[in-house]
């Protein structure tokens, strides 16, 4: 083969690893531990996708169940992807031209930085202060000194869940010389929306997913941003990126928003109930608004370790970044395997 080939990004890359959860408690990935609804299964039977036909491209059935349960404002287009993870990389491949640059406020989701440097964009990431909130002047200096061509801000933030005051988000919009993305992925666990706050800034542009809602296997990710920013989202769109299943059941399971609401709200109480009993001398316990919990202890590897021994997998996020040394990074899970990890913990620490 040609000495030449590759392109000369993967040098720099690592590919995404996932840990083999067998057998395990699974509290490392941010999902909805619940099943699918009984209600759904059955109705699902009922109407079988397709299989020999492609799909709706538009997915229109989808999007307006999409818009029941997820409101835009006015004026607003909805854009869908396999995942956030696809969008993300229509975004970052719209404003892909020479120079161009995307910033983000670290540690946040691993992948706008992956993806910018697939595609070659410079990424200028802004470390988060160390309570994890946001370092508006450092933030303000990047943007003015950058010019970013896409500001990337989740919030409620991963891996550290905490929401972002809606004015410091409006500050930066209005800086934002470019697209200003919103990441909403967790938004159903933290009662609050920017929606509002889209309809009075043009660059806004809101992502968000099923993913942590309920259905992480579908891969449903979408934006909802202004008709002519999702005109150009379109271009870059692959045909039938949504497939005939993940249309079905999405709408099916959007229509029975009330069932899903109801597992919410079982894990938001159970939130404050892992919140209170994995506090222990030596522990730090980070202010979510999230499917998770982080947390800092005095030795993240042994801590992490042992917790596999015992049958729960959780992240562990020691190393990704200055600001995380030894953090473990735990997704609520249903309030049996809570009680199990609870069970566990004094001896783990």
């Amino acid at each position: 083969m040609k000495q030449d080939l590759w392109n000369p990004a993967l040098d720099r890359l690592v590919a995404y690893q996932v840990p083999d959860s067998s057998g395990l408690i699974k509290l490392d990935a941010m999902e909805n531990p619940f099943p699918l609804p009984a209600a759904v299964a059955q109705a699902f039977a009922a109407e079988p996708p397709i299989s020999n036909r492609y799909p709706d491209a538009s997915a229109s059935a989808l999007k307006t169940a999409l818009e029941q349960v997820y409101p835009a404002p006015d004026g607003f287009g909805c854009v869908l992807g396999n995942g956030s993870d696809e969008l993300i990389a229509l975004l970052l491949q719209a404003v892909m031209r020479p120079g161009a640059t995307v910033l983000a406020a670290e540690p946040c989701f691993v992948m706008y930085r992956h993806l910018a440097g697939i595609l070659g964009l410079r990424f200028v990431g802004v470390p988060l202060q160390a309570d994890f909130s946001l370092d508006m002047p450092a933030m303000l200096a990047a943007i003015e000194e950058h010019q970013p061509s896409l500001v990337f801000i989740a919030s409620p933030n991963n891996p550290t869940g905490n929401l972002f005051p809606e004015a410091e988000l409006k500050q930066l919009a209005t800086a934002c010389p470019g697209l200003f993305v919103l990441d909403e992925a967790y938004i159903p666990y933290a009662a609050t929306s920017g929606g509002e706050f889209a309809a009075q800034h043009p660059n806004v542009v809101l992502l968000r997913t099923l993913s942590k809602w309920g259905l992480a296997g579908l891969r449903l990710g979408f934006v909802q941003a202004r008709a002519e920013v999702c005109a150009q989202l379109e271009k870059l769109r692959m045909p039938y990126n949504i497939n005939s299943l993940s249309q079905s059941l999405g709408r099916l399971c959007l229509q029975q928003g009330a069932e899903f609401a109801a597992q919410i709200e079982i894990l938001v109480a159970e939130r404050a109930r892992l919140e209170a009993g994995l506090a222990a001398p030596g522990v730090r316990i980070y202010p979510s608004a999230a499917n998770f919990l982080l947390l800092r202890v005095p030795d993240a590897p042994r801590t992490h370790a042992a917790l596999k021994a015992e049958g729960v997998l959780v992240k562990i996020l020691h190393g990704a970044h200055p600001l995380l040394q030894h953090c473990l990074r735990i997704s609520l899970g249903t309030p049996e395997e809570n009680t199990r990890l609870l069970a566990v913990w004094p001896g783990v620490l």
